[in-house]
């Protein structure tokens, strides 16, 4: 499997920034200091690998091992159409429609959740189509620097300098359709 979707660049910590910051006891074993919960990704579309560089240049390299099990939302390309200024219907030779999502490129129609599919947990025919759930979780991760705060050499100041590394946990909920139940191994 693999999952494309749009990360915000203030997602991560530059690399600049982090080898800045010495980390104490790297052996120790770290709980984050923030839970960011669960964020939900509804998948829309099957990603061509052979038309994939037009989203981008890493996909066909990053997802090869997941072949035609390589996704991507709606909402994703809409951003990314928006970034590099470009026409959705720019990223059509790279995506294919499941059979529940409506075809909102080419309809410029407004984006909702598919209906009328059943989740593959409440589905006894292994043959049936269905929407399969995964969830991954990044435990531990670097997500934003920490500042202290120091007394200024004026009175009563204060100044502030980067101090640390703050770090987060945060769940990724995939949804995405499959063609049949024997497909969704996790959905148990």
């Amino acid at each position: 499997m693999c999952f494309i979707f749009h990360f915000p660049k203030d997602s991560f910590i530059s690399s600049d920034a982090m080898s800045k910051l010495r980390q104490k006891n790297p052996s120790t074993v770290r709980t984050p200091e923030e839970d960011l919960g669960r964020v939900n990704h509804t998948m829309d579309y099957v990603v061509v690998l052979k038309h994939a560089d037009i989203i981008s240049p890493f996909i066909r390299d990053i997802c090869a091992e997941a072949g035609q099990a390589t996704y991507t939302r709606y909402e994703d390309i809409l951003k990314w159409s928006n970034i590099h200024a470009i026409q959705t219907t720019s990223y059509l030779p790279a995506l294919k429609r499941f059979p529940t999502t409506p075809d909102y490129i080419n309809n410029d129609i407004p984006y909702e959740l598919p209906v009328g599919i059943a989740n593959c947990t409440n589905m006894k025919n292994m043959w049936t189509p269905c929407l399969c759930h995964l969830e991954q979780c990044i435990g531990w991760y670097p997500c934003e620097l920490k500042y202290c705060k120091s007394k200024g050499s004026a009175k009563n100041s204060v100044t502030s300098y980067r101090c640390g590394i703050k770090t987060c946990k945060v769940c990724h909920l995939f949804v995405y359709y499959i063609a049949q139940k024997q497909q969704c191994l996790w959905d148990e």
